[in-house]
């Protein structure tokens, strides 16, 4: 990195350049955290098959723990409450909203950069313009004077640009990563309450 260009952009680099940190930051967390959530599906799949008509609670339980990741943390706990359709139901309606907000941490803050770095993009090409502006009223004789100035105004905007465009492609890759979470466990809540009415009924 050209440590001279972000002199030459003005103070207002100094906060895009935290943008930049803290989008990245968030980026590499997620990452981390999501892939912690991703549960093999298949597997689970065969386990909740397989032991909840034999009402074998703790092998699925067992299975859970193997498994891993949101969905099967969600049924591992379900499996602590009263096995009635009702109770197991809003249980895993609350464990999957409860989720949900887990996985949309800090990504309200990449759409908050997405907007404010052009903003302070656009405070640094004011204030590059304005500087610019001041040396023309004051440096006689100086034809080139004013293009600190410009320079400072359109590193500012560039600056802001690219931030805000980074922001936006890594909150889009991350909410893609969130909503595929939250697909695998509407699947994986809506087939364990099915196998359990299923199991009632065939009771």
């Amino acid at each position: 990195m050209d440590f001279g260009i972000l002199v030459k952009g003005g103070i207002v680099m100094i906060p895009l350049l935290a943008c930049s940190l803290v989008s990245m930051a968030i980026l590499f967390e997620r990452m981390y955290f999501y892939k912690k959530c991703h549960t093999d599906i298949s597997t689970l799949r065969k386990a909740m098959t397989q032991y909840i008509p034999q009402k074998n609670w703790t092998a699925l339980q067992g299975s859970c723990d193997m498994v891993g990741g949101k969905a099967a943390e969600m049924v591992g706990e379900a499996l602590l409450h009263d096995k009635a359709i009702d109770v197991q139901e809003k249980f895993v309606d609350m464990k999957g909203a409860a989720i949900a907000g887990e996985l949309q941490n800090y990504l309200s803050y990449l759409s908050t950069i997405v907007t404010l770095a052009p903003l302070m993009g656009l405070l640094g090409t004011v204030t590059g313009m304005i500087s610019s502006f001041n040396v023309l009223a004051t440096a006689e004789g100086q034809p080139f004077a004013i293009t600190g100035g410009v320079s400072e105004a359109l590193i500012a905007t560039a600056t802001g640009l690219c931030v805000a465009i980074i922001a936006l492609v890594i909150h889009t890759y991350l909410k893609q990563r969130q909503n595929s979470l939250l697909d695998e466990i509407e699947e994986v809540g809506a087939l364990y309450i099915l196998t359990l009415v299923g199991d009632r009924h065939e009771a």
